[in-house]
């Protein structure tokens, strides 16, 4: 018997796809997140650590090692044993207990050490450590953005959470709608965001930074452009955000003029502010000192400090043309979100992107 070639066909597109998978695997993290942004193995939080420190000593490596010991036994017995032309056909048996036994029990070993050091991670994963400064965060997933409220700091976000580096962050995880799912990849492990449940789970930075994270649960059409950022910095930085957050961005409440805006452009943001409010954005979105006070879109007060529109899909650009192009048809953006096409004239979009970019 003969051992098959591969066709020159298959050969060159097995050599393609090695060429693509070096590639993939070469690709540099966006200059916006820090780090590897979807890897496990770079880990930047003790949560982060506690799983790496599982996965690679007591998953990875063993796993590894079973597989270049069956491999190199099947690659032996492949060239050792294979059929040459003319060979009379081989004897014929069934079954070998003690092999059998010895190939289970070996596995099942294996198997109850892992089980061990898993048990063990996922206690630690559910005692976060002792702190007095430590940060409460609820989090509630909506199809397809996230919202962050801060109950002891009175501020509440959307798609940006920022959090002090060095101190435990205890999150409270809930559902608007579907089941989603929280993931950090570089701070933090997975957990459920259910409806009517509250889940929790507790993660820390070790370095400031801006990282990369994703819903991790399949929650419908546009489930991989459910995004967000979290933000950690220094414990006086994180202090003046949240206290800037709890401010308004306004001169006085209701009014449609930011404080730092000036010349011609403020009479553009005046414009953009009298659109907003008059129109249906206040009916989903909330920006506090105005009489915008939905709750169906992401909170919009402080929307100018944001590094990123539409839970991340798109980043911030100096001229604002990405959030120009969301409102310019949000629908063919990110088909299936909530929020309507309102067919807005380029006058409109320009006003009303530069009185968004003034709310700082």
């Amino acid at each position: 018997m003969r051992v098959p070639r591969l066709r020159p066909r298959a050969a060159r597109a097995a050599l393609i796809l090695g060429v693509l998978s070096l590639l993939a695997s070469a690709c540099a993290a966006p200059p916006l997140v820090t780090g590897n942004p979807q890897s496990t193995l770079d880990p930047q939080g003790p949560n982060a650590q506690l799983i790496h420190d599982l996965l690679v000593p007591y998953i990875f490596i063993p796993a590894v090692l079973v597989f270049l010991v069956v491999e190199g036994i099947l690659i032996y017995a492949v060239f050792k044993y294979r059929g040459k032309q003319g060979d009379a056909l081989p004897v014929q048996f069934h079954g070998n207990t003690p092999l059998e036994i010895t190939w289970t029990i070996i596995p099942a070993i294996i198997l109850i050490v892992i089980l061990f050091f898993t048990f063990r991670t996922q206690a630690a994963l559910a005692t976060p450590p002792e702190s007095p400064n430590a940060v409460n965060v609820r989090v509630i997933g909506h199809q397809w953005w996230w919202e962050f409220q801060y109950p002891d700091l009175g501020v509440s976000t959307a798609n940006e959470l920022h959090i002090p580096t060095g101190v435990p962050i205890l999150v409270s995880l809930e559902s608007a709608d579907v089941i989603h799912s929280f993931w950090v990849p570089l701070i933090a492990g997975k957990q459920d965001a259910i409806p009517g449940r509250v889940n929790r789970m507790w993660m820390q930075a070790n370095e400031a930074g801006t990282y990369s994270a994703q819903c991790a649960e399949f929650c419908g059409v546009q489930h991989a452009l459910m995004r967000f950022l979290v933000v950690a910095e220094s414990q006086s930085a994180f202090n003046t955000w949240a206290q800037n957050e709890r401010g308004v961005p306004f001169a006085g409440a209701g009014s449609a003029q930011p404080t730092a805006v000036a010349g011609s452009q403020q009479s553009l943001v005046q414009q953009g502010a009298q659109l907003f409010q008059a129109g249906a954005c206040i009916t989903c979105h909330t920006v506090r000192g105005t009489p915008a006070n939905g709750v169906v879109g992401p909170e919009l007060t402080h929307f100018g400090s944001r590094k990123s529109i539409a839970a991340n899909t798109f980043p911030k650009d100096e001229q604002g043309n990405n959030l120009k192009r969301w409102l310019r048809n949000p629908q063919a953006v990110k088909p299936g979100n909530l929020m309507p096409n309102l067919n807005l004239s380029e006058q409109d979009i320009n006003a009303i992107a530069a009185y968004l970019e003034s709310l700082r």
